[in-house]
């Protein structure tokens, strides 16, 4: 099987292209480029232009936001995630930085590639609106917890 047919059969599997026709998977994953990360890594800096999405094949990263304490990690993904999505969306600076914990493969797609694709899929808008309003319940539950764990503590 040629590499192209890989990435097309990895695409195929990924909830958020589930329902695409192969024709415009295979579409994605020519325009994609695939992409190793070792670990320590960074896939992309916060405050930098969102021009990618990366859909990790493989390994873990860790999404991290800088403060005036260091870096605190907001969240982990691993394999068929997506990370930089927001930048896209938004057409807004990067949030966060995206750091390989683990050896990483990942599929960098193109903000245009990606835009295309959500215009002519909104099956695929939903399942990434979805996916982030999740993303935005987890976080805001967290920032609770640790606002109320800071008020005992005081």
């Amino acid at each position: 099987m040629s590499l192209l047919a890989d990435e097309v059969e990895i695409l195929r599997r990924v909830p958020l292209f589930q329902g695409i026709e192969p024709s415009r998977l295979k579409l994605i994953a020519f325009t994609s480029q695939a992409m190793r990360f070792s670990v320590g890594d960074t896939l992309f800096h916060q405050g930098d232009m969102g021009d990618s999405a990366y859909l990790i094949l493989s390994g873990e990263v860790a999404v991290l936001a800088s403060s005036p304490i260091g870096d605190i990690e907001l969240a982990r993904f691993g394999r068929n995630d997506i990370v930089g999505e927001i930048g896209i969306l938004c057409d807004i600076p990067r949030t966060a930085s995206v750091r390989a914990l683990t050896d990483a493969s990942t599929l960098r797609i193109g903000k245009e590639c990606l835009s295309d694709m959500l215009d002519a899929f909104p099956s695929m808008a939903r399942v990434m609106l979805r996916e982030m309003a999740m993303r935005l319940n987890r976080t805001s539950s967290e920032l609770v917890a640790a606002r109320a764990a800071a008020a005992l503590a005081t």
